[in-house]
C-alpha cells in the first residue's frame, strides 16, 4: 500500500504540470473524476499511476463475459487450475493492449491542448503510453502479490485505498464549505446520517441470501436424509454495474469537455449533449439508473447458468424438493434468479442515485458518492471475512499443537 500511494506521486515527464492541473479542474465532473476517485488523486497528478487498474479490470470482466459465450475459454474454464492460469495469462494480455490504447489515446488528447505539452510528437506520446502501460501492470502485479501473500482481493485493496486516501481532503473541503457558509450546519448532519444510513443499507442487502433447499438421496436406508442449502445472493454482479453505468454515462461529457471549442455546429451541439448529460438533469438520472438495471441482469446472467446447476445437481443424485430434476429445477432456479437479479438491481440504483442527487444539489464531493460507498463498505466486508477465517485457522492451528503434545506427553 505505501509502495502504492508513492506512485500516485511520480509525474509523467512531459508535462505542463500547471496547465493540467487547470484542464483537470474544468472537467473534474465526468469520467475524470470517478477515475481520478479510484486512482488515490494519481490522475489528477498524473502519475506513472494515472490509469490505476481499470484497464485490468474491464479486461477482467471482458474475458469473464467471453468465457461464458466463447466454446474455446468455456471448455478452459472447466479444465480447473490449468484453465484458469491459461485465462489469468489470456487477461493479462488483454490488459496490456486495452491500457497500450487506452494510454495512446491520453497521449494524443493531451497532444491536442494548446501549451500542455513541452516537447509534443511522436515520441512523447509513445513515452507517455509505455509510462502509463506499465504503471498498470506494475499495479495489477501488486496486486496479485497482495492476493498471494495478504488477506483479502488486492485489486479491490488498491481501489479500496484510492478511495480511502481521498476521503481526508473530501472531509476537509466539506468543512471549509461550511465555515465560508456554502454549506449549513443541518446540511452537513443530513450527508453524514446519508452515508450511515447508506452504509447501513449496503451490509444488509450484501449479507442477504436467499436459500434453496436441496435433498441428496440416500446412499443407506439407515442413514438420515442429507439436506443441504444452494444459497443465492440478493446482489450477484456486486458493484460492476455501478461502476459501468458510471463510465459509459460520463464518457460522452467528458468527450465533449475536451473538444467543445469554438463557435462551430459541431462545437455548440457537442456542448449540448453535456449540457443534458450533466449530473442531477433528468436525463443523465434515467439513463444512469437504466443502465445500472441492464448490467445487473446481464452480468447476473453472464455469470451464473441455472441449466447447469440443474445439471450438476441432476448428476449428484440432488433434487429441490417439489421440482422434478433437470428442466423444470432449471426454470425454478432462473426464475429465483431473474427476482433476486430485480430487487438487486433497485437496492443498487437507490445506493447510488440519492448520493448522486445531493452531489449535483449541493456540490458535496464526489467521495460521498453511492458507487464509492458501495465499493468501500463491500471490499471492508470482505477483507473482515477474510480476517476472520485467518484467526479461525490459527486457533484451530494452536489447538492442533496442544492436543498433539499432550497426546505426546501421555
Amino acid at each position: 500500500m505505501v509502495v502504492f500511494r508513492i506512485g500516485t506521486h511520480i509525474p509523467v515527464p512531459g508535462i505542463n504540470s500547471a496547465e493540467f492541473a487547470k484542464l483537470f479542474n474544468q472537467n473534474s465532473g465526468g469520467i475524470l473524476g470517478l477515475v481520478n476517485m479510484f486512482s488515490g488523486g494519481a490522475l489528477e497528478r498524473f502519475s506513472i499511476l494515472a490509469l490505476n487498474v481499470m484497464p485490468y479490470i474491464s479486461a477482467s470482466i471482458i474475458i469473464q463475459l467471453l468465457s461464458a459465450m466463447y466454446p474455446p475459454l468455456e471448455a478452459l474454464k472447466k479444465e480447473g487450475e490449468a484453465g484458469r492460469r491459461k485465462i489469468t495469462q489470456y487477461t493479462r494480455y488483454f490488459t496490456v493492449a486495452l491500457a497500450f490504447v487506452q494510454a495512446f489515446g491520453v497521449g494524443m488528447m493531451l497532444q491536442n491542448q494548446p501549451g500542455l505539452v513541452l516537447f509534443p510528437g511522436l515520441p512523447f506520446m509513445l513515452m507517455t503510453a509505455v509510462t502509463l502501460v506499465t504503471g498498470t501492470m506494475f499495479l495489477m502485479w501488486l496486486g496479485e502479490q497482495i492476493t498471494e501473500r495478504g488477506l483479502g482481493n488486492g485489486i479491490s485493496l488498491i481501489i479500496f485505498a484510492g478511495i480511502v486516501a481521498g476521503l481526508p481532503r473530501a472531509i476537509v473541503m466539506t468543512l471549509e464549505n461550511v465555515s465560508q457558509g456554502s454549506y449549513s450546519i443541518p446540511v452537513v448532519l443530513m450527508i453524514v446520517l446519508l452515508v450511515v444510513l447508506v452504509t447501513g443499507v449496503v451490509v444488509f442487502f450484501e449479507r442477504a441470501q436467499r436459500k434453496v433447499l436441496v435433498q441428496y438421496a440416500k446412499r443407506h436406508p439407515a442413514m438420515p436424509q442429507q439436506n443441504q442449502y444452494l444459497p443465492f445472493k440478493l446482489n450477484m454482479a456486486g458493484v460492476i454495474p455501478a461502476i459501468f453505468a458510471s463510465s459509459i454515462i460520463l464518457f460522452p461529457a467528458t468527450i465533449s469537455g475536451f473538444s467543445s471549442t469554438g463557435d462551430s455546429a459541431f462545437a455548440r451541439f457537442l456542448g449540448d449533449i453535456k449540457a443534458v448529460l450533466s449530473q442531477g438533469s433528468p436525463v443523465y438520472e434515467f439513463l444512469y439508473a437504466a443502465l445500472i438495471m441492464f448490467f445487473c441482469f446481464f452480468y447476473s446472467a453472464m455469470v451464473y447458468n441455472p441449466r447447469e446447476t440443474a445439471d450438476n445437481l441432476k448428476k449428484g443424485s440432488a433434487v429441490i424438493p417439489g421440482y422434478r430434476p433437470g428442466e423444470q429445477t432449471a426454470r425454478y432456479l432462473e426464475k429465483i434468479m431473474l427476482r433476486l437479479t430485480l430487487l438487486g438491481s433497485i437496492y443498487l440504483v437507490v445506493v447510488c442515485f440519492i448520493p448522486n442527487m445531493l452531489i449535483a444539489w449541493k456540490n458535496v464531493p464526489f467521495y460521498f458518492g453511492g458507487t464509492s460507498l458501495l465499493i468501500v463498505v463491500v471490499v471492508t466486508m470482505d477483507f473482515m471475512t477474510q480476517v476472520q477465517a485467518y484467526l479461525m485457522s490459527q486457533q484451530y492451528e494452536s489447538l492442533l499443537k496442544k492436543a498433539n503434545f499432550k497426546g505426546g506427553l501421555r
